[in-house]
C-alpha cells in the first residue's frame, strides 16, 4: 500500500473515533427516561390512597394519584421522588441511576402521623375573672318594651298568619302532590292527554277488542238499532 494512501486511511480513522467518541460519552452519562408506576395505599389496610401527590422536587413536577391510589410518571435514573399525603408521613423513593428497564413499579404503604394540637380558648377579655365580673354585671332588657315583645304580639301575629299565601308546611306539601303526580304521569297511571283520549288508551282498545270477541256487537233479532 503507498505511503499517502496508508497516512489517509489513518487520517480517515482517527478523525471516525474522534466523532464518535463524545457521543459515546455523552450516551454514558446521559439519564434515562423510565415510566415511575405503582399505587399509594394505607399501611394497615392497603387501601388506596386518592389525591396523593407524586413529586419530583428536582424536576419541579409530579402528578396525583386517582380514585383507587393508582398513579404514573414519567421521571429519569437517579430521580429521588417524594410522596406525600395530608395525615401521613412523607415516603422517599429513589430510582437506581444505572436502573436499565423501562418500567419501575411500586406499592407504597404511608403511614399515618396524628399530630395533637394543644388545647386553645379565646376569652375577649384578658381574664377569666374579668369575663365573670363582665357577664355577672350584664343587665338585660325588659320583656315590656323590648324589640321581642314586640315581634310576639299577638295582633301582628294573626296579621301574618292571615296574609301568609301558604305556609313552609303548605309548600312542602304542595311540591310532594305535584311530584308524585308527574311520576304518575310518566308511569302511565296518571291524567295526561294520551291516557284521556281513549283512542290512544290500550285498557280501551283491549277492552273492545274483547267485546268483539264476545260477540256484543252483532246484530241480535228483535233489537232495533
Amino acid at each position: 500500500m503507498p505511503v499517502i494512501v496508508r497516512f489517509h486511511f489513518l487520517l480517515a480513522f482517527c478523525l471516525l473515533l474522534a466523532g464518535l467518541a463524545p457521543n459515546a460519552a455523552r450516551a454514558q452519562g446521559q439519564a434515562r427516561v423510565v415510566q415511575f408506576t405503582g399505587i399509594v395505599a394505607t399501611g394497615d389496610s392497603l387501601l388506596g390512597v386518592p389525591g396523593a401527590t407524586v413529586f419530583v422536587p428536582k424536576a419541579g413536577r409530579g402528578t396525583a394519584t386517582n380514585a383507587y391510589g393508582y398513579f404514573s410518571l414519567p421521571v429519569l435514573t437517579g430521580d429521588s421522588i417524594v410522596i406525600r399525603s395530608l395525615g401521613y408521613r412523607n415516603q422517599y423513593v429513589v430510582i437506581p441511576a444505572d436502573y436499565q428497564r423501562q418500567s419501575y413499579s411500586v406499592i407504597v404503604q404511608l403511614r399515618e402521623d396524628a399530630t395533637i394540637l394543644p388545647e386553645v380558648r379565646i376569652f375577649p377579655y384578658a381574664t377569666e375573672k374579668a369575663f365573670k365580673d363582665a357577664f355577672l354585671a350584664l343587665r338585660l332588657p325588659k320583656e315590656r318594651g323590648s324589640a321581642a315583645a314586640e315581634n310576639l304580639n299577638a295582633d301582628i301575629l294573626r296579621r301574618i298568619f292571615n296574609n301568609a299565601p301558604v305556609t313552609s308546611m303548605g309548600n312542602y306539601r304542595q311540591t310532594m302532590q305535584l311530584q308524585q303526580l308527574e311520576q304518575q304521569r310518566r308511569m302511565g297511571m296518571g291524567p295526561s292527554l294520551q291516557s284521556n283520549n281513549p283512542l290512544l288508551n290500550p285498557f280501551s282498545w283491549l277492552q273492545l277488542i274483547k267485546q268483539v270477541k264476545d260477540g256484543e256487537f252483532k246484530k241480535k233479532e228483535g233489537v232495533d238499532y
